[in-house]
């Protein structure tokens, strides 16, 4: 195959007309990787520095091995069982190689099944997780993953109010528990939050309650709490709102210090903007010590996120929670974006006509990032707004927002400064002390790269890899940071 690869290395930068000091990374890519029936793809690495590219077509998987220059070395296909297999989730193994959570049907009934796969792609090891017992029943299943990647958290809901779960250690491969509730309640659609599973196999299934405008007075959480940290009973934790409408929320583990934490969005009693932010922290091992505090948004931090001049703070709208990120401390950063989807239809001038007719167009705003650092008592540390602008139509904003890298001395936040086909790609530097750089990293002209940092994958400590998708052809993008500045 003909190397097509090329690399931007410090006198590409130069020749963008860009300080020495910004040319601190160098960015590989592959040849066309082109898509046909794809469902989805995976992207994995390993130790060596190699990637690996899983396909999902349906009723055919295919891995191909990337060697550290994103040359193509291999290609094999994947034998599953073969009535019906359903891929639900695949993720990365420790040290290398990759996990498949697949279901099937033998004799009608549905199978659970773990392939553990080396970094070649060989079989390595094969596990039925669960067999179910009724014939036509084909569960939905939602999968959750430990932050060490090693814990698999599996659920489904069944008769509405039922929810089934399982956990799985796969790298010892082996059933850790088991458990079915049911809640008299329960209106998943409405109330279902989150679902996430600790390095140690501990659930915790969040639920949002009364959460809506007239009773806003008696919105609580409720979190579901179960594992070997419980003693393998069911806990159930209640956590009032004080009186406060809460927007979107992110919860997170915090492996170091045994604490479910979680950072969100407020208003009192306003339906359409925020109004501050929040922080709760609920310890493992005494959940009656909740720790939940709210902070109102300060006038000039509205005003700059509004682009509006300094005057009567009326929040932030469209606003949303994306990341948090736990510090060593016990405190954390939460990373918020201002982001909205506006539909315009009808048979009118902001219509689109097609072979079928009028039919909406849909327009995407991903916007200025925001970071709130925050003290393991809650108490502000410090606060940032980084600005950007991205705007696109009927895509369904995969080329928007951001890719966030985790370096050890530093936030990478990488996005495209636009979205177009040909653009620039910038990055935001956050230190531990919110001092930050904004700097450029590569140029996509001419270069034929619509680049989906939404869908990147960290495969090491200075290594990152983002798809790009153009035209029903995909490349493997690396972006290597050498040094951190």
């Amino acid at each position: 195959m003909k190397n097509n690869a090329f690399q931007y290395l410090l006198w590409s930068m130069m020749a963008l007309g860009l300080p020495r000091f910004l040319a601190a990374q160098t960015v590989t890519v592959s040849e066309p990787i082109y898509l046909r029936d794809e469902v989805s793809y995976d992207i994995f690495g390993d130790e060596r520095g190699n990637v690996l590219l899983f396909r999902n077509k349906g009723t055919q998987f295919q891995v191909q091995g990337f060697d550290a220059n994103l040359h193509l070395s291999w290609e094999k296909d994947l034998e599953l069982d073969r009535k019906a297999p359903a891929v639900e989730a695949a993720v990365q193994a420790q040290g290398g190689g990759f996990n498949l959570i697949y279901q099937f049907r033998s004799k009608l009934l549905p199978i659970l099944k773990i392939h553990r796969y080396s970094p070649a792609a060989n079989l390595i090891d094969s596990i039925t997780i669960k067999r179910f017992d009724q014939a036509l029943y084909s569960p939905s299943f939602e999968v959750e993953f430990s932050e060490d990647k090693n814990i698999a958290l599996i659920w489904y809901v069944q008769e509405q109010t039922q929810i089934h779960a399982l956990a799985f250690d796969m790298q010892r491969m082996k059933l850790l528990w088991e458990k079915a509730f049911a809640l008299d309640d329960l209106v998943l659609y409405r109330d279902f939050q989150q679902a996430l599973v600790d390095n140690a196999g501990n659930m915790c299934f969040i639920l949002s309650k009364d959460n809506f405008g007239g009773r806003n007075h008696e919105h609580y959480l409720e979190i579901l709490d179960f594992g070997p940290a419980t003693d393998s009973t069911l806990r159930r934790i209640t956590v009032p709102m004080k009186n406060y409408q809460t927007f979107d929320v992110k919860f997170a583990f915090d492996n170091l210090h045994s604490t479910l934490k979680a950072g969100g969005l407020y208003s009192n009693g306003n339906t359409t903007r925020s109004e501050g932010y929040y922080f709760l922290s609920v310890p493992q091992a005494r959940p009656d010590s909740v720790n939940l505090k709210f902070y109102p948004f300060d006038d000039d931090f509205v005003a700059i996120l509004n682009e509006k001049e300094r005057g009567k703070n009326k929040g932030i709208p469209e606003a949303s929670v994306q990341r948090i990120v736990m510090r060593t401390d016990g405190g954390f950063i939460l990373i918020g974006e201002l982001n909205k989807e506006l539909m315009r239809g009808g048979a009118t001038n902001t219509s689109f006509y097609g072979r079928t007719g009028f039919r909406p167009v849909t327009d995407y705003y991903f916007d200025d990032i925001f970071l709130v650092s925050m003290h393991p008592d809650g108490s502000l540390h410090w606060k940032d707004i980084l600005h950007k602008k991205q705007y696109s139509q009927d895509d369904n904003g995969i080329y928007s927002s951001f890719f966030l890298a985790k370096t050890p001395s530093a936030l990478r936040l990488i996005y495209n400064d636009e979205i177009k086909h040909e653009n620039s790609v910038s990055e935001y530097v956050v230190r531990g002390n919110g001092n930050y750089d904004r700097n450029a990293v590569m140029s996509t002209e001419r270069k034929e790269l619509q680049l989906r940092f939404r869908d990147a994958v960290q495969i090491s400590g200075y290594d990152f890899v983002v798809p790009s998708e153009r035209r029903n052809r995909m490349k493997l993008v690396r972006i290597s940071f050498k040094s951190e500045r």
